[in-house]
């Protein structure tokens, strides 16, 4: 059965505006097929700037749609604004190299050429609407991930603080991260004048430091296994699949996975697709995408080594691909393939659930 044919997004016949994002300020261009540039100008990143925008964009006419850059940061509330009102939006996203070296880079530029990308049909892409458990998810993974890397900081310095002090190390001896922490945290150093006590002090410091950051990661990633189990519980009872796991893949889909056309399209940006680099006796081999979305690749990576294993059919799967003479890279890369189709039709089959209360 040949796979099922998905029509592909029409260009817009009429009037396009390209948003070029920033923090403080955005810049927009409006651009008609027929008269090209029509009018560009610049508006604040507030509310006030994104009604703005909106009343400029509709007293020069119809507006076919609006492409936009950063649609996931600092374009996002604007995303947000102009979705509220009706309007069609698309990720424009950025300007190619090439165009740079020709045309040269600026704001109102970055602007226009977000224009014509969507009358070229190279735009095609529907935002995340951010307004739901998947844009949760990804706020409480972001301050769960730098606590986690501020403990690991923490960690790493007392180790090498701790190597200085040969009768504290040994009396430390045996002990896991938390009760070293504990232990150091409970110190009495005497007069910080004396340089063995002032390491002691700052120690006793940075153990406070690692238990505080360690009790934030766990309640954040409490909360993460609550709102992972509520918005995706078939996503969850796949194997391999944990709650920190599910939380990258259903921020990285986001609120409406059904903008996701096919499973071809999600394994694209998840960094799975297989890309040929065969020529002459080499024809037929792939590589890995090194392209897309490094936590959803890094998730379907996660899983894969898990599977691989204490998965029997996976196991079975991998001996069958390196007995055929394929590499372990190889193999792991069909595999993720494999897993990016499993989660896709998996996100296909999730409702979407109402918001958790916190």
């Amino acid at each position: 059965m040949s796979p099922r044919k998905h029509p592909a997004p029409t260009s817009p016949t009429g009037l396009v505006v390209g948003v070029d994002t920033h923090k403080h300020q955005h810049v927009a261009a409006a651009v008609h097929p027929a008269q090209g540039l029509v009018a560009t100008t610049v508006f604040g990143n507030d509310a006030p700037g994104h009604a703005a925008l909106a009343a400029w964009a509709a007293a020069l006419g119809p507006v076919t749609c609006f492409g936009i850059e950063g649609t996931g940061s600092w374009g996002k509330t604007l995303t947000a604004h102009l979705t509220e009102l009706g309007a069609r939006v698309v990720e424009a996203g950025t300007s190619l190299p090439g165009d740079r070296r020709t045309r040269g880079k600026s704001d109102p530029l970055d602007a226009e050429n977000a224009a014509r990308a969507v009358l070229d049909g190279r735009a095609t892409a529907t935002p995340k609407t951010a307004d739901g458990p998947a844009e949760g998810l990804r706020a409480l993974s972001i301050a769960r991930d730098g606590a986690v890397k501020d403990r690991t900081e923490a960690a790493n310095t007392i180790n090498m603080l701790l190597a200085e002090d040969p009768d504290l190390t040994k009396a430390c001896k045996g002990k896991g991260p938390k009760g070293l922490a504990q232990h150091l945290a409970h110190l009495r150093p005497g007069d910080a004048a004396d340089p063995a006590q002032a390491r002691r002090l700052a120690l006793k410091s940075i153990a406070r430091r690692w238990l505080a950051l360690d009790h934030e990661a766990a309640g954040l990633e409490a909360r993460i296994k609550d709102l992972t189990a509520q918005a995706a519980p078939d996503l969850l009872g796949a194997f391999g699949i944990g709650h920190l796991t599910a939380a990258t893949i259903l921020a990285a889909a986001g609120d409406n996975p059904d903008r996701i056309r096919t499973e071809a399209a999600f394994a694209k940006p998840a960094g799975a697709c297989p890309l040929p680099t065969g020529s002459g006796q080499t024809a037929g081999r792939h590589r890995l995408n090194r392209g897309g979305n490094r936590q959803l690749n890094r998730a379907l990576y996660t899983i894969a080594l898990t599977r691989m294993a204490h998965h029997a059919r996976t196991k079975q799967f991998v001996a069958e691909r390196l007995a055929r003479g394929k590499t372990k890279k190889e193999t792991i890369r069909i595999l993720k393939r494999h897993i990016a189709r499993e989660i896709y039709r998996l996100l296909k089959t999730t409702s979407k659930p109402a918001t958790a209360t916190t």
